[in-house]
């Protein structure tokens, strides 16, 4: 298994897709090893993709896509300028806000980042923001947009791991929160050394802040009504992707008004793209998991990681540790899919709640995302902004150490994660 895991690094470094990349080095393994029959590789990719539950990725996807062609993001836009505009930082916490207030649209934290510096990128760095500080801010805020349903990375760690999507979605709320606060807190504190001005100096009237309510007031719905649903039991998490794709034609159609034939068939195509790639890469993980089951990959580290210490708190810091420096190299949605399967075993068998771990795991996984040198929404920030990878780098400190202090407190205060579940779901 160690030349398996070193061919896939190899390909990664000369630059093979990641899809690729796994699917060759995991059949690497058949190679190793004839006296297992070819077929196996084959028969798991495509059983890989037969599972109900992952129904709701592309249904999502398409859901998110057709929201953003449907006007909502220009009303959710206009309601993080009136709630954000008078703090410190001006745009960045207009940024930070519509992320969270994103959460229940896209539900991808590479598609918020690179919508957002489509929208304000410009004009942050018009109002005297440094192109590095620009793109880290619009880089990490967008940590939020998974955190709060429906984010990818909970269907695809709830499916992988048998852990309830519902109590994951309801997980998200308590986090976002403190990160955003903590973000919050590091635009503040860099605004004020720099003397970043607000965007605004008077507070928003009350027609101002009920107006903006009315226009983003269904997008705020959306995860609501996606709990509500899981919760009474009229839907599955499959069958809930349905409902989102509904709803958004619903509000771009009777709402807005704004979804018309040439936004449908944008969002069809991107949706097209998106999904095949999501879960192309999540069949030919089934090649490469196959291996990491046989030889028993699992038992071993977590044999290793008992060796270190049998308490919950030191392994869950150790996996997030691991999680961190991965991310460096690896893709987020490919760690949830590699490691749900040998981390959470280890936390099962130490009695640890396996949503409270999924919640820091997507977190720490989703990380990746924002830091050199395989960050996708780094990249994605970076190249519409033309900002060079140093500038964002050095500027992006405060806001990793913000997002890494928020996911160790949440190692020590599972409470946290789980207030929303338990008063949703009732506990374990």
């Amino acid at each position: 298994m160690l030349l398996v895991a070193i061919a896939f690094v190899v390909l990664l470094v000369i630059g093979m897709p990641v899809a690729f990349a796994i699917g060759i080095s995991g059949a690497l393994f058949f190679v190793m090893h004839p006296e297992l029959p070819f077929t196996i590789p084959i028969q798991n990719t495509v059983s890989q993709t037969q599972n109900f539950a992952l129904l709701a990725i592309p249904l999502f996807i398409l859901a998110g896509n057709l929201m953003n062609k449907s006007g909502i993001t220009d009303e959710l836009l206009n309601l993080a300028a009136v709630l954000a505009g008078r703090l410190k930082g001006g745009l960045a916490q207009v940024s930070l806000v519509l992320s969270g207030l994103m959460g229940g649209v896209s539900g991808s934290a590479i598609a918020d980042a690179a919508m957002q510096s489509r929208m304000l990128g410009e004009a942050m760095m018009k109002r005297g923001f440094t192109k590095g500080f620009t793109a880290g801010v619009l880089s990490f805020s967008s940590v939020l947009t998974p955190i709060i349903p429906p984010g990818i990375g909970f269907i695809i760690y709830g499916t992988i791991g048998q852990v309830s999507i519902g109590r994951l979605f309801a997980a998200g709320f308590v986090p976002a929160l403190l990160l955003w606060a903590a973000l919050s807190f590091a635009i503040s504190y860099t605004a004020r050394k720099r003397g970043y001005a607000p965007e605004r100096t008077t507070r928003p009237s009350l027609g101002e802040v009920g107006g903006a309510l009315r226009g983003g007031v269904w997008a705020i719905l959306f995860p609501v009504f996606l709990l509500v649903g899981l919760r009474m039991g009229v839907f599955t998490p499959s069958e809930i992707g349905a409902f989102a794709v509904i709803y958004a034609v619903a509000i771009g159609l009777l709402i807005y008004r704004k979804l018309n034939r040439g936004n449908f068939i944008e969002a069809m195509e991107g949706s097209l793209s998106d999904v095949g790639s999501v879960m192309f890469l999540i069949a030919l993980s089934a090649i490469f998991s196959y291996g990491i089951v046989l030889e028993r990959v699992p038992e071993v580290i977590a044999e290793g990681m008992l060796g270190v210490s049998e308490n919950l708190n030191v392994i869950m810091i150790m996996i997030l540790a691991f999680v961190l420096v991965a991310g460096l190299f690896i893709d987020g949605t490919v760690l949830i899919i590699m490691l749900t399967p040998i981390f959470l075993p280890l936390i099962r068998d130490l009695y640890g709640d396996p949503v409270h771990f999924g919640l820091v795991f997507i977190l720490a996984a989703t990380i990746g995302n924002f830091t050199p040198p395989v960050g996708a929404a780094m990249y994605a920030v970076c190249s519409i902004l033309r900002c060079p990878i140093g500038d964002y780098t050095r500027e992006s400190i405060p806001f990793l150490i913000a997002v890494s202090v928020v996911a160790l407190f949440l190692v020590f205060v599972p409470e946290l994660v789980l207030l929303v579940p338990n008063a949703i779901f009732g506990g374990r």
